[in-house]
Order: C-alpha cells, then sequence, then structure tokens
C-alpha cells in the first residue's frame, strides 16, 4: 500500500523522519488543528525532527505546549535534544524535573543524561546518575552500559575524577550482555592509557575476536615499544587487515629495524595511502630523509594520491635535505592549492622553503595562507629570526597578540630568539617576564637559556649570572654555554673556567664548549691551557663535529 493511502496517524512518523523546516511547521498546523497532537508518539518524534534540523527554540516551543499531557517519550526527545544541541545542562535539569512531573526515566533516557554530564565535565551529577541507574535496575542495558563507560573513560582522561578507569572496568564487568564491541572498547582504553597489561588479560578472556580485537592488542604493544610481543601477536592473527600491517610497519620503524619494516611494507598484499605515509613518517621521524624522498617518488609513480600527512612528511624531507627544487615541485605540481588546503600543509611549506634558504617565498605563503595556527606563527617568527629579519620577526609576535592568537611555550622561545639575535635586550626580557604575568604561561628551562644568551650576546653577564642564579632550574649544558659564549664575547677566562666546571660536572659530551675555550685561550695567547681544554676532549673521547650549512636546523619550533 502507498504511503498516500494510509490513514495520516500511520504515515506521519515516516513523514517526520525526512521532512524539511517549512514542511515539519506545516505538520504542526496539522497537529495543532486535530486530535493527533495528543499522541505522545507523534509529538516525541516532531521534537525530535525539530531538534535533528537544529530548531531548538521551535522544539522547546512545542515541548513547552505538550506540558499538559507529559508523557516520558516527550521527555526524552527533548532531553535528546539538548545532548546533542546544547546547552547540555537542561538534560540534568529536565532530569530532575521527571518525577514532579509524576514521570519515570527509563532507559532511554539515562544514556542522553549521561551524554551530556560527560560533555560538561560533572562528576558529581554523572555518579548520582549512575545511582540512580542501580536503583531502577537498568544497569545491565547495553547503551547505558556503553553511555556509563564512556563518562568513566573521559573523567579519567580529562583528569576529573581520578580512578575512574577502575570504576569504568566495574561497569564493564556488570554488563551481562557484552558485544565484541564494547570487549574492543575496553582494550583500547586500557591501551590508551598505557595499562599494556591489563589489556593483555582482557584480550585473552574474551570470548570471541574480531580483527578490530588484534588489532587493539597490536597497536598496545607498538605503543609500548614492546616489538617481539607485537610480532609474535601479528603472526597469530587469523586474519590480517591494512590496519594490522600498518601497525606493525611502524613497531619495526620505530624500533629502529628499518629493513625489516620496508621489507613488510613490500610484502603488503592491499597498501593505502595510510600505509605509505606510515613509512614515509617513519623515515622523516628518523632523519632518513633521502629514503623519505626515495619513497615519495616511487609512492607518485605508482599513482597513489597524496593527502596532506604525505605532503608534511615529502616536505620535511626536503627541509632537512636542503632539497629546495623538489620541494618547489612538490608545491606547484601536486599541492597547487595549498593555501586552501589547511595549516598543517602551509606550515610545512612555509617551513621548507625557509630551511632552503627562500624566506620570501616562505613569508609570501605565510601571508597568503587561509588558516595559520599558533604553530605557523611560530615557524615564521623563527624563520625570520635566524634568516636576520628580527624587526619582521618582532612585528609578526605584536600581530599575534593584537588578533588574540593563544599563544604557547613555542611562541615565546621563537620571539626570545628573535630578540636575541636581534639585540632586544629590552624588548626580550619584557617579554620575558610577560610570560607569568600576562599569559599565565610558566617560563621553562628553555626559555631561561634564551633570556641567558640575549644577555651574554650583549656583555650583560652579570645579569645572566643573575638569571641562573635565581633559576627555578638547575643549569644545564645549553644555558652554561650561552655564558661561555658571553665569556668569549668579553674574553672572560676567569668566568669560562667557573662555567666549565659546571659543564664538566654535567658529564656533557659536547665538543664545542670545549673548543670555545680552547680557542678563548688561544686568542689569549695562553698556550697550555688551550691545549689542556684539548685534552680533556682527547681523554673523553670527544670530537667538534664539522660545522655544515643547513638554515633553521637550531631548533623545531613546533
Amino acid at each position: 500500500m502507498c504511503r498516500a493511502s494510509l490513514p495520516i496517524e500511520r504515515s506521519l512518523p515516516d513523514i517526520l523522519k525526512h521532512c524539511n523546516f517549512q514542511q515539519l511547521k506545516q505538520i504542526h498546523g496539522l497537529l495543532l488543528t486535530s486530535s493527533l497532537s495528543q499522541v505522545p508518539t507523534l509529538s516525541s518524534l516532531f521534537i525530535r525532527r525539530a531538534t535533528d534540523l537544529g530548531r531548538m527554540a521551535y522544539a522547546e516551543f512545542v515541548f513547552s505546549s505538550a506540558g499538559v499531557l507529559p508523557h516520558v517519550l516527550i521527555w526524552n526527545a527533548m532531553i535528546r535534544g539538548y545532548a546533542y544541541n546544547g546547552p547540555h545542562e537542561n538534560c540534568l535539569h529536565l532530569l530532575e524535573e521527571m518525577p514532579q512531573r509524576g514521570l519515570k526515566p527509563n532507559e532511554f533516557t539515562y544514556p542522553y543524561v549521561l551524554d551530556a554530564c560527560t560533555r560538561l565535565g560533572d562528576c558529581e551529577f554523572g555518579k548520582k546518575v549512575h545511582c540512580r541507574v542501580i536503583k531502577a535496575g537498568v544497569d545491565f542495558v547495553p547503551s547505558i552500559g556503553s553511555s556509563l563507560l564512556n563518562f568513566y573513560m573521559e573523567m579519567e582522561r580529562s583528569r576529573l575524577l581520578v580512578g575512574s578507569l577502575t570504576d569504568g572496568r566495574k561497569v564493564f564487568d556488570g554488563l551481562a550482555d557484552k558485544t565484541i564491541g564494547l570487549w574492543n572498547r575496553m582494550i583500547s582504553e586500557y591501551v590508551g592509557f598505557g595499562d599494556i597489561e591489563s589489556a593483555r588479560r582482557l584480550f585473552e578472556e574474551m570470548p570471541e575476536r574480531d580483527v578490530v580485537s588484534w588489532n587493539a592488542m597490536l597497536s598496545g604493544y607498538v605503543r609500548a615499544t614492546d616489538v617481539e610481543r607485537a610480532k609474535d601477536l601479528f603472526q597469530r592473527m587469523p586474519v590480517k587487515d591494512v590496519v594490522s600491517w600498518t601497525s606493525m610497519i611502524r613497531g619495526l620503524a620505530d624500533s629502529g629495524n628499518f629493513r625489516a619494516a620496508r621489507r613488510l611494507f613490500d610484502d603488503m598484499p592491499v597498501r593505502n595511502v595510510v600505509s605509505w605515509n606510515c613509512m614515509l613518517s617513519s623515515y622523516t621521524r628518523h632523519g632518513r630523509f633521502q629514503q623519505a624522498l626515495d619513497l615519495f617518488r616511487q609512492m607518485h609513480a605508482d599513482g597513489i594520491v597524496p593527502d596532506g600527512f604525505t605532503f608534511v612528511a615529502a616536505l620535511s624531507a626536503c627541509a632537512h635535505l636542503g632539497a629546495l627544487e623538489i620541494g618547489k615541485w612538490i608545491h606547484f605540481n601536486l599541492i597547487k592549492d595549498g593555501l586552501q588546503s589547511g595549516a598543517i600543509v602551509g606550515t610545512a611549506l612555509v617551513e621548507m622553503y625557509a630551511k632552503c634558504g627562500d624566506i620570501d617565498r616562505a613569508l609570501k605563503i605565510f601571508i597568503k595562507m587561509v588558516k595559520k595556527d599558533v604553530f605557523c606563527w611560530n615557524v615564521m617568527i623563527k624563520a625570520l629570526a635566524i634568516h636576520g629579519r628580527v624587526e619582521d620577526a618582532m612585528k609578526l609576535f605584536a600581530l599575534m597578540k593584537r588578533g588574540g592568537l593563544l599563544l604557547n611555550d613555542y611562541t615565546f622561545m621563537s620571539v626570545l630568539f628573535a630578540c636575541s639575535h636581534g639585540g632586544f635586550v629590552e624588548e626580550g626580557r619584557q617579554i620575558f617576564d610577560s610570560m607569568e604575568q600576562d599569559f599565565k604561561i610558566q617560563p621553562k628551562i628553555e626559555h631561561y637559556g634564551c633570556l641567558v644568551d640575549l644577555l651574554c650576546r650583549n656583555a650583560r653577564l652579570e645579569e645572566a649570572q643573575q638569571v641562573i642564579k635565581e633559576m627555578p632550574y638547575e643549569p644545564d649544558v645549553a644555558v652554561w654555554g650561552a655564558l661561555l659564549g658571553g665569556c668569549r664575547t668579553r674574553n672572560d677566562l676567569r668566568l669560562a673556567e667557573k662555567a666549565m666546571e659546571r659543564i664538566a660536572e654535567l658529564e656533557t659530551n659536547e665538543g664545542g664548549v670545549y673548543a670555545l675555550v680552547s680557542n678563548m685561550y688561544a686568542a689569549s695567547s695562553e698556550w697550555n691551557e688551550a691545549l689542556k681544554a684539548r685534552h680533556k676532549m682527547e681523554q673523553r673521547g670527544i670530537w667538534k663535529c664539522k660545522g655544515y650549512s643547513s638554515i633553521l636546523e637550531a631548533a623545531d619550533v613546533r
């Protein structure tokens, strides 16, 4: 029988599932002019459709009109709407009000309220709901169990309720009917929290497993860098999909066994772009940049369509190799509309051009980028400073503050680096002081190192010593090395010797500091002392590496 020939009350539920807002208003008129408005099922479906369309004000109006005939279906529909669209607090208010209206929440009410508690981070109310669920005897319902599990996991993850992982496990154990999806979820949660042994025990208890179960456990071993267990599990898997192969490749690569990782990659029966990206990014993360570019060429030759992660890995390899022409080819032939492709790819382009020496093109791309996040600004500020364009770097920092961007640790590292290389002493001190005062960012030892370097480069050794004395960290080799650099500028051998004593206590293998002291003695014609410094390097097996040109190699601003 066609829909048109059905009685209107029977055809309305199907119509409500697919109607637009204009049609919904017409249906509302029909309900108001007929007795159908007294049918709770239709009223609840009407409110549900209004909330699905995001029309919360309209849903609230209809809900208030239906209040004269309260029904749990209608209240559940409104609670669901608030859970999806907000404000989430209203889910909690409606639950509290239901008993006053003579309504009893059911198994369809609680999942939405628990989801609202999770979004709000309301630990206390969530625990109260759990108690109500137990009292109502519906804690065995899978949808409620899943929502409770999600609530406790999120509370643990956000550190709002320490020990929630244990509570989540109790919920899981209390479920009489556990789907394989819930087993997999619990294993994945243990893996996510780094509790691999609990994940393994649960995995072994499973009455049945699917490929997701095996992959969850495999990813746990890979995360824990337990490559031997990962290999054993991989070999025992009854079914392997592309996720299984890719996880194992990452595990082998992360353990440093690139030959085995590449062999496994070449043996994969089916590869997707994620598999290629895994191998590609593994090469770049471990400094195998030429191999990364070779693999990228093979990927292109095989006709695999790259994505943003592919471009980031390939451009990073170009940046470290100084392969400007390859980077430009990737930019103009493959990325093309890179300015529209998102902050991550745009930042990789900026960094690639900057590291390869083309700072003008890097700045041009940065300016034209549609989406720029704080990391992109950090990269650009640092790149300008290294290329000697310190004033431009300072202007960008001022723009960041005016634009209301959320500055982070690396922002201040970048701008302090710029101040240090531009001689902006007072500006640098003010920026350092503003970190905690204005931005509530606690300076790390790296920030103190930048400040010491700034002062030492401008012959303000006494102030630098005072900073070292008052900083809440034990100075590391970078801090003492910065002070040594200042000693060289003023040829202060006495202070240099004290700094070297502290560096020796750190038992560092940084040959540069010994070479610096040796050169200082030689510059003062104190040849015996210069030879002693060189002998110390030889005795400790330390050798100063030859310098090489690589722009932006100083630090990763992200």
